[in-house]
């Protein structure tokens, strides 16, 4: 991916509300009637909640340690951003519930593991390293739903509510970075960050979604094979290269900085057209 020669900011990230009705009828396999698909993106939703409420505490644990007046901005318009990202994913949480999946032993297992004993153990230094990879790895996921159009085929509602969710995390994707550049700019504690981010999401990315084709097996029965061609045809249609391999390649680059990747434009044309408030 090129990048931008500058890559400093000086936006401050915006909080929005989308008019979203995530109480009217969403199907159950909402991405185009595709098990897989819908299932692999709700795998990564359900962990949204949660993962963004350890992004808030992280940064805000050094917030006193921040005397730059832009940066003190942007970082109160991360916390709105990501504040309200994690309502609207926690109520889709409840609306899986609703539709019969049973997320909460799960989702109390990942809490337990990830903040009740992993947060509690790391250093606040590798809390905020880890949270600025993660940032890194939203931001890549970001730019293919909203670059590759890979919404195209799904129910509006949840395609309104993950474009917002990725344009708004394109818009800040350098708040925690910067945050730990100023704090915490140790390349190997970089590393570190990156370590434990690409694990535990990676892991429970896949988890999570093992688990809702668990229970969704009677309905894999013979359409398994058929999504699993739709996904690759998708994939193959629009290059999507993946998101971990090349983030994290792109991540251990000494001179890497969220804002050279040249993603503004795609955030700021999502936008101009979106009903927000």
């Amino acid at each position: 991916m090129s990048t931008a020669a500058n890559p400093s900011t000086s936006s401050v990230p915006t909080p929005r509300s989308p008019q979203l009705n995530l109480g009217q009828a969403i199907p159950r396999h909402w991405f185009g009637g595709n098990v897989l698909a819908t299932h692999l993106v709700n795998g990564v939703s359900m962990l949204f909640p949660a993962g963004e409420r350890f992004f808030v505490r992280s940064v805000f644990h050094y917030m006193d340690q921040i005397d730059d007046p832009l940066l003190r901005a942007q970082i109160k318009g991360f916390f709105g951003q990501e504040g309200r990202h994690a309502k609207e994913h926690d109520r889709w949480n409840e609306i899986l519930s609703e539709q019969g999946y049973s997320v909460q032993t799960f989702l109390s297992i990942y809490e337990r593991i990830a903040y009740g004993v992993i947060e509690r153990l790391a250093s606040p230094s590798l809390r905020l390293a880890a949270t600025a990879a993660c940032e890194h790895f939203t931001a890549m996921l970001a730019e293919r739903v909203l670059r590759f159009d890979v919404l195209s085929h799904a129910d509006p509602t949840m395609a309104q509510l993950l474009k917002w969710h990725a344009a708004e995390e394109i818009e800040h994707r350098s708040v925690a970075f910067d945050v730990m550049q100023k704090v915490s700019p140790s390349y190997a504690m970089r590393v570190a960050g990156l370590a434990v981010a690409a694990t535990l999401l990676g892991g429970f990315w896949c988890t999570a979604t093992l688990m809702l084709l668990w229970q969704d097996r009677k309905r894999l029965n013979g359409s398994l094979q058929n999504d699993a061609k739709q996904l690759r045809e998708v994939r193959k249609r629009n290059h999507v290269k993946g998101v971990f391999l090349p983030g994290i390649r792109e991540y251990l680059q000494k001179d890497f900085h969220p804002a050279k990747l040249p993603l503004d434009e795609l955030a700021k044309d999502y936008l101009l057209t979106a009903q927000l408030s």
